[in-house]
């Protein structure tokens, strides 16, 4: 698989003209899937003579003419995100539904020509940052199977790793579109929320939840998000973009935002803090001037997502959905949804306005920043460490990206280095809503940095 989704648009024509280069592409999607079966990143997956005629079918409608900017491109959907025909099962087999229509932006990229293969493995209801909380099995890195993937969009993440496809959708509510990007070296693009539609998307905590997307390289990223943005009205989350012009990020010079030595927390592994100064020079080396700035409203406005009433909201929209106590939930799950009951109509109306005061301190921060650049996730856990605190490590994950949506923050999470045990570890770049594209811009900057090959598919397993 040698194609690419931002050369694959370059490519257009020649593409349609040799009907063999996409179905090449998808027979080795499938060869690769079925000689990795191991990896656990697919619920479902659809038949490989219906995915190779549907190929066959854009091929003739390219020929006559019609543009379709993502021709014969595979991708993967996480299974909390309806396609048509597909079965969603939030990895819940017992919430399992096939629905009559797919996601707003699952129909947005089958109408550019790309071809959806199937469901990818998630933590159950989105609810975890692991990828070990799903009874159909766990998701381990590409690089290392003792430790984690990261989550909730763990299977999304593995099968761009791995080669299986171009590009796959995740959701982020707290860092699901973030932190598995970051365990294993590939690109995530988790957007302003609201600035793509939720419709179609099984609701975790709906204020604040967003469809994400998984890929190689920041070219990559961007052209999938061109396809898939835009507001809709029948998703009462969607919101209009604000009315004025944003820097593209592609200035000689810009302010981000570091953390201060003394007060980064890498969790008794201290090489990852090692890491992430090496990723803040790298930045200086691009233009970049480091000002260091208070972490503290970041860090209390992420306390409130599993240590505060959010995680109501959480109870909320998955009780609606399905028995909570009726046994079909895994015991982790269960438990975690049990602790919206702690809290009362008081006590989150006390958060709401502690929040809106957090922006308020997080919007004077970025008043003196273009960015502000964290650890994507504090440092990697393995498979049998989160099995036996899966809930404590869980939240220490989240140290670097429960705020972000909170505070109405946009996010690109970009390789950086590999640990010394080999596992990879990435920063995320985040900015205030709409400044989508500017993110993207440094992203795109700093990878050119590390000499990384643009517009490639990872390599087979």
């Amino acid at each position: 698989m040698s194609q690419s989704v931002a050369r694959s648009r370059t490519n257009h024509e020649t593409i349609a003209r040799n009907s063999s280069l996409p179905l090449e592409a998808i027979e080795t999607a499938y060869d690769r899937i079925e000689a990795e079966r191991h990896r656990n990143c697919w619920i479902y997956l659809r038949p490989r003579e219906e995915a190779l005629e549907a190929c066959r079918k854009l091929v003739a409608r390219a020929r006559t003419g019609e543009n379709l900017p993502l021709l014969g491109i595979p991708f993967g959907v996480k299974d909390n995100i309806d396609v048509e025909g597909m079965p969603t099962t939030a990895a819940c087999p017992a919430f399992s539904y096939t629905p009559w229509h797919s996601a707003h932006s699952v129909e947005r990229l089958t109408a550019a020509g790309a071809i959806c293969l199937g469901k990818t493995n998630l933590d159950q209801f989105a609810t975890g940052l692991s990828g070990a909380r799903s009874p159909y099995g766990p998701c381990a890195s590409v690089a290392d199977a003792r430790y984690i993937a990261g989550g909730s969009s763990s299977g999304s993440a593995v099968a761009v790793a791995a080669g299986h496809v171009a590009f796959a959708l995740g959701t982020d509510t707290g860092g699901s579109g973030r932190i598995p990007a970051g365990f294993n070296n590939i690109v995530g693009i988790k957007p302003t929320v609201g600035l793509v539609s939720s419709r179609g998307l099984v609701p975790n905590c709906p204020t604040i939840d967003c469809v994400s997307v998984f890929c190689n390289t920041a070219s990559d990223g961007e052209a999938i998000l061109e396809i898939i943005e835009g507001f809709d009205f029948e998703d009462p989350y969607s919101r209009l973009p604000r009315a004025f012009s944003f820097a593209t990020g592609t200035e000689p010079s810009f302010r981000f935002g570091r953390i201060a030595a003394a007060d980064l927390e890498c969790f008794g592994m201290p090489e990852c803090g090692e890491l992430y100064e090496r990723a803040c020079e790298r930045f200086t080396q691009i233009g970049g001037t480091a000002i260091e700035v208070d972490f503290a409203p970041f860090r209390q406005a992420g306390e409130l997502m599993f240590s505060g009433p959010w995680v109501a909201e959480r109870h909320s929209a998955i009780a609606s959905l399905i028995d909570i106590d009726s046994g079909s939930l895994l015991d982790v799950t269960r438990t975690v949804l049990g602790s919206a009951a702690g809290y009362s109509a008081i006590d989150t109306f006390g958060a709401i306005h502690r929040l809106h005061r957090l922006r308020r301190d997080a919007e004077a921060i970025f008043a003196g920043i273009d960015a502000l650049v964290v650890p994507t996730a504090p440092r990697p856990f393995t498979l049998e460490e989160m099995d036996r605190d899966p809930i404590t490590l869980n939240n220490r994950l989240g140290y670097y990206s429960y705020f972000a949506n909170l505070l109405d923050l946009c996010g690109v999470a970009v390789p950086n280095a590999i640990l010394p045990n080999g596992m990879p570890m990435g920063v995320t770049l985040l900015a205030p809503a709409w400044h989508d594209r500017a993110l993207i811009g440094l992203a795109q900057r700093f990878e050119a940095s590390a000499g990384r090959a643009a517009f490639e598919l990872k390599p087979g397993g």
